[in-house]
C-alpha cells in the first residue's frame, strides 16, 4: 500500500486527500518510507525532515478533517532542491562555503507552496553551486539515477529528478540555467518545467547567472506541473526580473487534441548528431503526432549557430561575478569543475559579454520569427543517454565527445531567449528514459502543456520504470 500511494501523482492524490480517502499523514509516511528504502543508494536528499514533515502532516490532517481544505497541494509531500530559501532553515547550494548558513526568509516559492499546504520533508541534492549538470557532488556525494544507479541523474536539479523518479518525493522544485530543470527531467523519466523568464519569482533562490536562471517544477505527470504553474507564478516585486503577466487555469485547459496544431523542426541545430536511439524515440513520438492531425514544418533559425558561444560567456561571467570574493578568498573550498568554470569566467572580457548579449538579441528575433509559422518546437532534451558516473565524454553514435559541450546544446536556447521548454519522456532505450523538449512563444506555456498532455496520452512509457539497481 506505501509503494503505491507513494508513486501516485498531486492529480491522483488530492481527490482522495480531500475526500478523506487518503490521510496526509499515511501519504508522508509512505514517502518517508521510501525515502529510508533507497535514498542510501540514490543519495538524492542533503538533508531529510522527517519529524517536522510529520508534524506538518497532522496539521493539514486536522485542517481536512475539519473542513478547511486549501486545495490541490494541501497534504502533499514535496521535497526541493537545496537552493531554495526555508526561513531559519539551512540552504548549502550545495557547497560547503555555504554549510552553516541559516536562511532569514522564505523564496516567494516556498512561501506560496506552504500557503496551499505542502508538507515539506527534505532539501535535495544537487551540483554544487547549480554550476554542472551530473550532481556528482564532491561534498555531499554523488546522486544516483534510479534507472540505473551506475548513471548520472543529470543536474543540476538532480536530487530533484531522482526523488521525483524514485516516489521519494510527490513533486519537486528545480533551477534551470542551462537546461536543469530538462536535463534530469529527461535523464530520470520524469516532467521537468523551465517557464518564461519571470513568469516565476526567483526571490530566495540562491543565483547562477541573474538572466538565465529560472525556477520551476519537476513532476510526474503534465497535470502536476501545470497545476504547480499556476500555484507559483505571478509577478512579484521583491524579484527585479519578474514580469506581470497573468497566469491561466493551466490545469483545467488541457486537452489532447492536436488536429491542426504546427509542428516546428529545426533539423540543422537540434537534430544534428544526435545518438540514433534518442533520435529514434522523438521521431516516434513526431509520427504519432502527425497521424494524430497535427502538421509537422521545418523551419530555420539561423542564429542557433552561435547560442554554445553566447551561453558559455552568458552563465561564466555572470556566475563569477556571484562567486568572485569566494573564489579570490577560499578557492579551495570549490570542487575542481566549479572553480574550473568559475575560473573561465574570470577570463572573459566585457567585449565577449556584450557580443553573447547582441547573439541573444538575435535569437529572441529568429525564435520569434520561427514561431509566426508554428505553434511549438519539438527536439530532444539531450543528444545521449545518461552517462556512467565519473564519465567526462559522452558516447554518440561511437563517438566520444566532451559532456560539457553537448549537455546543454538543446537546453541552452531556451534559457538563452527565456522561452518556456519543458522535457517530457517519449520512450526507453536500453533501460534509460529518453526526453523530448517542447518550446513555446515566450508566456504561452499553455501551448506547450497542451502538446506535451498530447504526449503524455500517447503512453509511450506504459509499463516502463525505475529499477532502482546499478545495470551498467
Amino acid at each position: 500500500m506505501n509503494e503505491e500511494l507513494a508513486a501516485q501523482s498531486i492529480g491522483e492524490l488530492a481527490p482522495k486527500l480531500r475526500d478523506k480517502q487518503v490521510s496526509p499523514v499515511e501519504l508522508t509516511e509512505a514517502i518517508l518510507s521510501n525515502v529510508d528504502a533507497y535514498d542510501s543508494d540514490i543519495n538524492a536528499f542533503i538533508r531529510v525532515q522527517k519529524e517536522q514533515a510529520l508534524e506538518s502532516a497532522r496539521q493539514a490532517e486536522q485542517e481536512i478533517q475539519s473542513g478547511n481544505y486549501r486545495g490541490f497541494l494541501h497534504g502533499i509531500p514535496m521535497a526541493l532542491k537545496d537552493i531554495l530559501y526555508f526561513k531559519d532553515e539551512p540552504a548549502t547550494m550545495g557547497s560547503k562555503i555555504h554549510e552553516g548558513f541559516i536562511a532569514d526568509f522564505d523564496a516567494t516559492v516556498v512561501s506560496k507552496l506552504k500557503l496551499s499546504g505542502v508538507t515539506f520533508h527534505g532539501k535535495l541534492n544537487m551540483h554544487e553551486y547549480a554550476w554542472g549538470a551530473t550532481t556528482t557532488n564532491p561534498h555531499y556525494g554523488a546522486c544516483k539515477n534510479p534507472w540505473d544507479l551506475s548513471k548520472i541523474p543529470g543536474g543540476s536539479s538532480g536530487g530533484s529528478g531522482a526523488a521525483v523518479a524514485a516516489n521519494m518525493s510527490i513533486a519537486s522544485l528545480g533551477t534551470d540555467t542551462g537546461g536543469s530543470i530538462r536535463i534530469p527531467a529527461s535523464s530520470c523519466g520524469i516532467i521537468g518545467l523551465k517557464p518564461t523568464h519571470g513568469r516565476i519569482s526567483k526571490y530566495g533562490c540562491f543565483p547562477l547567472s541573474w538572466t538565465l536562471d529560472h525556477i520551476g517544477p519537476m513532476t510526474k505527470t503534465v497535470f502536476d506541473a501545470a497545476l504547480l504553474l499556476e500555484v507559483l507564478g505571478g509577478y512579484d516585486p521583491k524579484d527585479p526580473t519578474s514580469i506581470d503577466r497573468p497566469t491561466q487555469n493551466y490545469s483545467g485547459g488541457l486537452n489532447e487534441d492536436v488536429k491542426g496544431l504546427v509542428i516546428g523542426i529545426e533539423e540543422s541545430y537540434f537534430f544534428k548528431n544526435v545518438d540514433n536511439r534518442v533520435n529514434e524515440a522523438v521521431q516516434n513520438a513526431l509520427q504519432q503526432l502527425e497521424k494524430l492531425g497535427a502538421r509537422i514544418e521545418p523551419v530555420r533559425i539561423p542564429s542557433l549557430a552561435q547560442a554554445e558561444f553566447a551561453e558559455l560567456v552568458t552563465i561564466t561571467t555572470e556566475a563569477s561575478a556571484v562567486h568572485h570574493d569566494n573564489l579570490v578568498k577560499q578557492p579551495e573550498k570549490f570542487g575542481e569543475d566549479v572553480r574550473f568554470l568559475l575560473e573561465v569566467g574570470e577570463l572573459m572580457s566585457g567585449v565577449d559579454y556584450v557580443q553573447a548579449q547582441q547573439i541573444r538579441r538575435k535569437l529572441d528575433l529568429d525564435f520569434a520569427a520561427a514561431f509566426e509559422k508554428v505553434d511549438v518546437l519539438i527536439s530532444p532534451t539531450l543528444p545521449f543517454l545518461s552517462p556512467p558516473i565519473g564519465d567526462s565524454t559522452v558516447d554518440i553514435n561511437g563517438q566520444a565527445l566532451s559532456f560539457l559541450d553537448e549537455v546543454i546544446r538543446f537546453t541552452g536556447p531556451g534559457n538563452l531567449t527565456g522561452l518556456p521548454a519543458l522535457s517530457i519522456p517519449c520512450g526507453v532505450r536500453d533501460g534509460l528514459p529518453i526526453g523530448l523538449q517542447i518550446m513555446g512563444p515566450a508566456f504561452q506555456e499553455e501551448k506547450v502543456l497542451h502538446v506535451a498532455y498530447a504526449i503524455e496520452k500517447l503512453e509511450l512509457m506504459k509499463g516502463q520504470k525505475p529499477s532502482m539497481k546499478a545495470i551498467g
